[in-house]
């Protein structure tokens, strides 16, 4: 176990699970969150809160008698708040067997005592998967900050769906649950605040409840659409929790949970403070293991005694609110299935209510390619010549290419001109035309490139993603990542061969004021092959003098700056 790490082992006993004999969802929080916690402790140094924890997917049930090992290890650290990434794992201690049961990523904000201010002290990075993982968590953390954007737009296309009432619906009135619970001693840290991982058991017992007022039977939870902390509660407190369905998709419900606190005046006064939500998804199965399908709900928009105002006002809402992140969930999904089918990723998908979300991860996706490229152990030089290293790197059948350049340029000034590939032809042969088709925002464009002929080969052309992005802290490289997207717009012609990048791209690293390391990476493909394959066999030095020509470019350029 590296130094950062933090592992926690536990025992599933009778009193950890459910009525199905399987571990509480509940309890499994509970241990996450302090599991993360003391990770995020450990490497601030004073004590910290939970403030988010994103997306949970539950991908296996654990049984009572069975172990679980949650390890948790802080990612990055930004000023204030960390990034903590959690594995867990479940052992089955008569077969040996370990399967996963869940990889989430939590974010924590350290709070030290009194009016003092922190700022929290880098991650020491000692593995390759530790730089993959704080390169990646700044990626993480952008898709966190544009979530709210690109819910609000598919909000804006739910909204102007039909919601005619199906014949049968159930009102969802019928599954609200409200429960209180006073913060004790026991549920909270040495500094009075409810721990996080306690507020999130509750909110799962309540939101079970609500779902099981609509299957009538145990609802299994599946996966947590973000739970968030949006202030503290402490020891003595009153916690409301309200939860209610929001709405149905074949097999599987969301239900939507809300929290507030209230002290001693407040409670008097009825003045509410909301600390938390979070969006559940829950599935139920049959003694078969076969899936239960959901009967289909009506959002409820009649004022009722019983019911919370909020939860009534904002039925309808809560209604598109889930489909909205239902198109979330599954345009991650399709993005991910889609790579395993096919070398270029959808730009586009057949249903355009998904399109924004799956952009997105698209992204995420690119970057996360090129720097896991980039990190691989090893890469092996082939040729040295004036200040150029060309590497390889062999992976099975997955042959992959790294070219070193020295550079008399600012790192900033390499990124600018290296990023824009419309001046690629100036330095790059390969590259006959180049266009852009989209100018999706300034991190992102997508280019139409064609390529001259090879011997025996047709003309090659490539649409291709360019995600370019700036480092966080002067050790970190500027990147540029790009892979082959399909358009419906630019289907491939009979004129051209339609070629495939997988990942390829720059890491830009800063020697000095007026010098960097550019570091190109290709994973090589049969698109590509024809262009290296007299390189790479000695019988040309094409990749030689095209980065020769680079470097000569962005000198040039960088001269008149």
């Amino acid at each position: 176990m590296e130094p950062g790490d933090v592992c926690m082992c536990q025992s599933v006993f009778p009193a950890h699970a459910n009525q199905r004999g399987e571990l509480s969802a509940g309890q499994l929080l509970k241990w996450m969150d302090a599991a993360a916690c003391l990770a995020a402790e450990k490497h601030a140094g004073v004590s910290c809160v939970t403030a988010s924890m994103d997306d949970i997917q539950f991908e296996e049930a654990a049984r009572v008698g069975q172990i679980i090992t949650i390890k948790a290890k802080v990612n990055r650290a930004f000023k204030t708040s960390m990034e903590v990434g959690i594995k867990v794992k479940v052992q089955d201690i008569l077969t040996k067997v370990e399967k996963i049961v869940s990889v989430a990523y939590a974010t924590y904000v350290a709070k030290p005592v009194g009016a003092k201010k922190i700022e929290l002290e880098p991650v020491k990075l000692l593995s390759t998967e530790d730089h993959l993982e704080h390169t990646l968590a700044t990626e993480r953390r952008r898709i966190r900050l544009g979530y709210e954007q690109v819910f609000q737009k598919l909000m804006q296309e739910s909204n102007k769906e039909d919601t005619s009432e199906v014949e049968d619906a159930v009102s969802t009135g019928l599954t609200h649950v409200q429960s209180i619970e006073l913060v004790q001693p026991p549920h909270a840290n040495h500094h009075g605040n409810t721990f996080g991982g306690q507020i999130m058991a509750w909110m799962e017992t309540v939101a079970s409840i609500s779902a099981s007022r609509l299957c009538c039977s145990y609802p299994i939870l599946k996966s947590v659409n973000m739970f968030k902390f949006w202030g503290p509660s402490v020891v003595g407190d009153r916690l409301v929790f309200n939860a209610i369905v929001n709405n149905t998709f074949q097999n599987s419900v969301e239900v939507g949970v809300r929290v507030e606190a209230y002290n001693c005046e407040e409670w008097i006064k009825d003045q509410a403070r909301h600390i938390n939500s979070a969006f559940l998804i829950f599935n139920t199965v049959n003694d078969k293991g076969e899936l239960l399908t959901f009967p289909r709900i009506k959002p409820t928009t009649e004022m009722c005694y019983c019911l919370v105002y909020f939860f009534i006002k904002d039925g309808v809402r809560r209604y598109h609110g889930a489909i909205a992140r239902r198109r979330i969930r599954l345009a991650r999904k399709c993005m991910l299935s889609a790579k395993e089918d096919q070398p270029s990723d959808l730009w586009e998908t057949s249903n355009q209510k998904y399109v924004l979300a799956f952009q997105a991860y698209v992204s995420y996706s690119n970057i996360a390619a090129l720097t896991h490229l980039a990190a691989k152990p090893g890469w092996e030089v082939t040729s040295t010549l004036d200040g150029i290293k060309i590497w390889i790197h062999e992976e099975g059948d997955t042959l992959s290419l790294k070219v070193e350049m020295q550079v008399k340029i600012p790192s900033h000034l390499a990124f600018s001109l290296l990023s824009d590939f419309t001046f690629r032809q100036e330095w790059d042969k390969h590259f006959l035309t180049c266009e852009v088709l989209q100018d999706v925002n300034e991190d992102e464009k997508i280019y139409y490139i064609t390529s001259p002929p090879m011997t025996g080969h047709k003309p090659r052309d490539f649409v291709i993603l360019v995600s370019q992005r700036q480092p966080c802290k002067p050790s970190e490289p500027y990147m540029v990542a790009v892979k082959s997207v399909t358009l419906t717009s630019m289907p491939p012609s009979s004129e051209y061969c339609r070629s495939q990048v997988l990942c390829a791209g720059f890491q830009i690293y800063s020697d000095s004021n007026s010098s960097c390391t550019v570091c190109y990476f290709n994973q090589v493909t049969s698109g590509v092959m024809p262009y290296l394959a007299a390189n790479l066999t000695g019988l040309s030095k094409s990749i030689e003098d095209t980065a020769l020509e680079c470097i000569k470019f962005l000198e040039r350029k960088g001269r008149k700056y």
